[in-house]
């Protein structure tokens, strides 16, 4: 597995009792990526930004509890649903507004999507282009589903379908539909001859069983609980948590196209692409071959990353109750196109990596919770039942570890027994991330009340050297460090120094390239600083020696 890496630096103790801990910071071990941790508890109408010390950096407040999904833009403002408890609509992750809050508390665009015929729920995802990808319900009566080919056995009064649409913001409170996606124009089924969409569902696994999942007792049929978008493909990605599937879709198609099953990229309408996870939700798989479980959070891992382009998903309710972080690898051609064996299942046969606990139990949240991989090969882990933030490194190994302290009511006491503090999941920034441009990062007191005693600091904020494009690499390093740089630094005056974590300089040379490679094989392994200065000018650096 190829390595990235980040600059890091860590000082952690704390001073307490360990038995005597229920909330905050539990670990901050070197291997760890600092940064900044965003997170919407889900009884509260906070949004929260703290450190990886565990202390609280910025807060944003609401009228609405989420519903569910919050974004940190690169602008400094927050993209954050809200629960506006519709009151037909109202399944698990309800939301119905959408707002954007500047880094100062104003409402800079609001959107409600609450009707008694349809509401936002669980995630949006922002484009590229500033427009949102939005998950919403749609009801369908009973009379509709029937006359779809629904069996009136596995009917409740109503049936929620879901439908995805992009929405570009207009002025403080509207917006534009430009794009949409319904996921009742791409049905199958084979109980009822007599009905629209009979066929033979092993067939067409571009189309969605309408019977499936079904129960007379249950109008949420799908349960899409999130979205994702890839630009360089044109795809959107959806985890239906009832089918414990994941579904492609192309984006590539207009409006009326996706209603169809031609046209796009792909000539394939909005009919599904690509699904993992459950071939019996199209007839060509049994309980054997299941491999997602109530899912969550599945995305695509950015490019440059570990494992980019692969599919990163929170796998939630594994039987004997115990939970997964699984990579899942499609079979993607160049063309963006998904290929499928007649009669069989889409490929791959299994996740590509799953990350369990060494006793699978102690790790399990039956709904919510995410995953993210971070740029230096680490995973962060939201396992959101618990409000339990932790990060592994490439060894799995837990570096960091943190439980939410805010239930209902606020942040708690250290050493209460933390109760409903639940989080949807949780996001890393890492300090380079332009929407830190110009904030004040100032951390305050750890979120908690009454928290214990500790000294933890973070020194990865940006350098003026990392401002003006110099950058050290590989780091950590063992034998060789280079170092290149604008041309800020590049005169015969320039001069380039490397002191330990003591002060001491055990390296200083002149300089008057834009790449320097430096022999470090004889250092010591830790902590060193470099400084490279001329004039006035100076800036300073830090990397790890293996």
């Amino acid at each position: 597995m190829q390595k990235h890496f980040t600059l890091l630096v860590f000082f952690f103790s704390i001073q307490l009792s360990f038995a005597q801990q229920t909330v905050g910071l539990f670990t901050h071990s070197a291997g760890q990526l600092d940064g900044y941790v965003l997170f919407s508890p889900v009884p509260s109408t906070n949004t929260y930004l703290i450190d990886k010390c565990g202390k609280l950096v910025h807060t944003w407040s609401s009228t609405y509890r989420p519903g569910q999904a919050v974004y940190f833009l690169e602008d400094g403002s927050l993209l954050r649903t809200g629960n506006t408890n519709n009151s037909i609509l109202n399944g698990g992750g309800t939301g119905g507004i959408i707002e954007r809050i500047d880094w100062d508390g104003n409402i800079l665009w609001s959107y409600t999507i609450s009707t008694s015929t349809e509401c936002q729920h669980h995630d949006i995802y922002p484009m590229p282009n500033g427009n949102i990808l939005v998950v919403v319900w749609e009801l369908k009566t009973n009379t509709q589903a029937i006359a779809e080919g629904r069996n009136p056995s596995l009917t409740n009064a109503s049936v929620w379908s879901e439908k995805i649409i992009e929405l570009q913001p207009v002025g403080t409170n509207n917006a534009n539909i430009i794009w949409e996606w319904h996921a009742w124009d791409h049905l199958i089924q084979d109980f009822d001859n007599t009905k629209n969409n009979f066929g033979v569902v092993t067939d067409h696994p571009e189309l969605i069983d309408l019977n499936f999942s079904a129960t007379s007792t249950n109008a949420d049929w799908l349960h899409i609980n999130s979205v994702h978008y890839n630009p360089t493909l044109n795809q959107i990605l959806l985890s239906s948590h009832n089918f414990n599937e994941l579904w492609i879709i192309d984006h590539s198609t207009t409006t009326e196209q996706a209603a169809t099953h031609s046209g796009g990229t792909q000539n394939k309408g909005g009919d599904l692409l690509y699904r993992w996870g459950n071939p019996a939700a199209y007839d060509r798989g049994n309980q054997s071959n299941k491999k997602l479980f109530g899912q969550h959070n599945a995305h695509w891992i950015e490019p440059g990353l570990i494992d980019e382009n692969n599919i990163l998903v929170f796998n939630n309710q594994h039987p004997g109750n115990y939970s997964t972080v699984d990579i899942i690898a499609p079979p993607v051609q160049p063309d963006g196109s998904y290929p499928i064996t007649n009669g069989q299942a889409y490929l791959p046969a299994a996740s590509s990596w799953t990350y369990t606990a060494p006793t699978p139990t102690d790790f399990y949240a039956s709904n919510i919770s995410g995953a993210q991989r971070l740029s230096n090969g680490n995973t962060l882990i939201c396992e959101g039942t618990k409000g339990k933030f932790f990060e592994l490194d490439e060894s799995e190994n837990i570096v960091w570890e943190y439980v939410n302290p805010v239930q209902l009511n606020g942040p708690i006491s250290q050493g209460t027994v933390a109760g409903n503090n639940i989080v949807f999941r949780c996001t890393l920034y890492e300090p380079g991330f332009a929407g830190f441009t110009g904030r004040d990062l100032t951390p305050g007191a750890p979120l908690e009340l009454n928290p214990l005693s500790y000294t933890c600091e973070m020194i990865t904020g940006i350098s003026s050297a990392e401002k003006s494009g110099i950058k050290v690499f590989p780091n950590p390093a063992n034998d060789k460090l280079n170092i290149t740089f604008e041309s800020t630094f590049n005169s015969p005056q320039s001069t380039v120094s490397i002191t330990d974590a003591l002060g001491q300089i055990v390296y200083i040379s002149n300089f008057n390239s834009q790449l320097a490679t430096i022999d470090i094989s004889r250092l010591q392994g830790g902590i060193y600083f470099i400084t490279m200065s001329e004039n006035e000018k100076t800036s300073v650096l830090r990397f790890l020696k293996d």
